[in-house]
């Protein structure tokens, strides 16, 4: 990828992992607070930090022998408190940014567990650091959810007593009342932001039905995420009895509405009969299973003790219409719009090779900005659209929310970096597209023409690989890091229906600028709109068919309130507050 350097010329990064030491568009420490001090600086800053750092630690010696101990107790004091200054002041040097020092909470309000191993997924820990925003701090009722999720999960983990008891049930072809846990296995379906979604979703039915969440990965997946659940192991042995899990498809004959429907499984409560050992839960786009939002249907599938979960939505505004889960929700989520927000920074972290990519490229190229913009473009075959319109389309959209810098075209880069040498601010445009196109033309934009009140642009995008390879690990690697690097952005431009824009919103906690789909491949009349909620879209709901349902009704206004269309989908529903 090429970048516009401040001198005008041309960079180039090969891939993600150029060195740190790299220097590319930002001024020296003596511009607007975002530059990198270059060698004899940082040789002069040292050298008159030791000398302090020695005169201050023999301050305390020479006032304990000259002044007595108690007034060598107040200058050990003023000591302690000019080295905590100064480490105050280094540690600001060196933040990310350029900004200010901030203090991280690593655990991120108790959302995450303390004490695991930081060695074998340092993006758990380290992620704190990179995020900008923290909109919503965890309930203590969710906070309590999962502190008894984890141990549920420790109990139940394979390998333990009672999976292997719940195994051999599962062999004798018939679900048990009794036994000590149940399970939801999460099941491989369409791309990596669809996938994310969805296991989200599973995460938070285990959360609400005391069940324990189990994933089978495929190769393509198996090296993305590390183990999100402290002294345990959310993996699917390889030994599990039911065989051809990833070839079943969204119709197989072990569906729940397939059961239902032949009278395997009985909704009605008064029935007694044998339950199935396990059910296909299709929740896919084809949404098969719709009566799967039901309370009496939930209170069925609650006697079964093995649930397999294919789908590829993120189906949480749905579960609020189910009687039995709406006051829970509402506990769990105060605000519905952190929902996904949080379970995501929760449940989903990096493995250390996606993590060494996200770092690199970000600490390389995108730190030392002011402030970052994230650009996800995905077109889609039912809504594609030449490169030009959809190109005037982002920019229409940005001149309509006043998201990218504006330029003046009368001026040169020559300008805009003698102003930045004053003090002016920097930055970053990333763009996450499988085409370099829109890249190349945003890029060009800023190379030819200089940015208003003299901040300094820079355009970067770390891949282009074409074509979505789902079925290849490699691919998903670099997609995963590129959605974590939307993530860590200060403000989001995102592809209207994207599953991959609604992760990379969820995780940066912002309510991203959406860019309205081209449906019927004409270019929309209004470019696009700030969402009102930062949830993800449920695109395709369970619809009123022919079975309505049944059980304890929910309160259709409050329903009304907080699950409503979305924003850039019509027939999809999403969370509001």
């Amino acid at each position: 990828m090429e970048m516009v350097s401040g001198d005008g010329g041309v960079s180039k990064l090969e891939d993600g992992s150029a060195a740190a030491e790299r220097e590319p568009w930002f001024p020296s420490s003596g511009g607007g607070g975002g530059g990198r001090m270059r060698g004899k600086e940082k040789e002069r800053w040292w050298r008159g930090r030791v000398l302090v750092v020695g005169v201050v630690v023999a301050l305390p010696l020479l006032a304990f022998f000259v002044l007595g101990r108690e007034s060598a107790s107040s200058v050990l004091q003023l000591a302690s408190d000019k080295l905590t200054a100064m480490n105050v002041e280094f540690t600001t040097n060196t933040s990310r940014g350029g900004g200010a020092t901030r203090q991280v909470d690593e655990l991120l309000g108790g959302l995450l567990p303390p004490g695991m191993d930081r060695r074998s997924c340092r993006s758990r820990y380290q992620s704190a650091w990179y995020y900008k925003h923290f909109p919503y701090a965890p309930s203590p009722h969710l906070l309590a959810k999962l502190r008894a999720y984890e141990a549920r999960h420790r109990r139940c983990a394979p390998g333990t007593a009672p999976y292997n008891a719940s195994v051999e049930q599962l062999r004798s072809g018939r679900s048990a009342d009794g036994m000590e846990c149940r399970y939801i296995v999460w099941l491989p379906f369409d791309g990596l932001g669809n996938r994310m979604l969805s296991m989200v979703s599973g995460f938070l039915y285990a959360l609400l039905t005391d069940r324990v969440l189990l994933v089978d990965l495929p190769p393509d997946t198996s090296e993305l995420f590390c183990e999100p659940f402290p002294g345990t192991t959310w993996l699917l042995p390889p030994d599990f009895p039911v065989g051809n899990l990833f070839g079943l498809g969204p119709r197989p004959d072990v569906s729940y509405m397939s059961l239902r429907a032949k009278k395997k499984i009985v909704v009605d409560a008064a029935a007694n009969g044998t339950v199935p050992a396990y059910v296909y839960l299709s929740l896919g786009w084809h949404m098969v299973d719709r009566l799967f939002f039901c309370g009496d249907d939930q209170r069925a599938l609650g006697k079964v003790n093995w649930l397999l979960l294919y789908s590829d939505l993120y189906f949480v505004p749905s579960l609020y219409s189910v009687a039995e889960f709406n006051g829970e929700l509402q506990r769990l989520f105060p605000a519905k719009e952190s929902a996904c927000h949080l379970l995501m920074r929760y449940l989903l972290h990096p493995t250390n090779a996606v993590w060494g990519m996200v770092t690199r490229y970000h600490d390389t190229y995108l730190s030392p900005a002011n402030r970052t913009i994230g650009i996800q473009i995905r077109m889609f075959s039912f809504a594609s659209i030449p490169v030009d319109d959809l190109y005037n389309q982002i920019l229409a959209c940005s001149r309509q929310e006043h998201i990218l810098p504006e330029t003046d075209d009368g001026g040169d880069l020559s300008e805009t970096n003698d102003n930045n040498s004053n003090g002016s601010t920097t930055t970053a445009i990333l763009i996450a597209s499988l085409y370099p196109d829109y890249y190349e033309r945003i890029r060009a934009t800023y190379y030819e023409h200089a940015a208003k009140g003299g901040v300094l642009v820079a355009v970067f995008q770390p891949t282009h690989e074409e074509r979505q390879a789902t079925e290849k690990l490699l691919h998903n690697q670099k997609a995963l890091s590129e959605i974590y690097l939307l993530g860590f952005s200060d403000e989001l431009v995102t592809s209207g229906m994207s599953t991959f824009g609604y992760v990379g919103a969820s995780l940066a906690g912002v309510r991203p600028t959406i860019l309205a789909p081209a449906h019927g491949h004409r270019v929309p009349a209004t470019p696009c709109r700030r969402a009102v909620s930062m949830e993800p879209c449920n695109l395709t709901p369970p619809r009123a068919g022919d079975e309505e349902c049944r059980g304890k009704a929910v309160d259709v206004d409050d329903l009304a309130r907080h699950v409503r269309p979305c924003d850039d989908h019509d027939k999809g529903v999403k969370f509001y507050d």
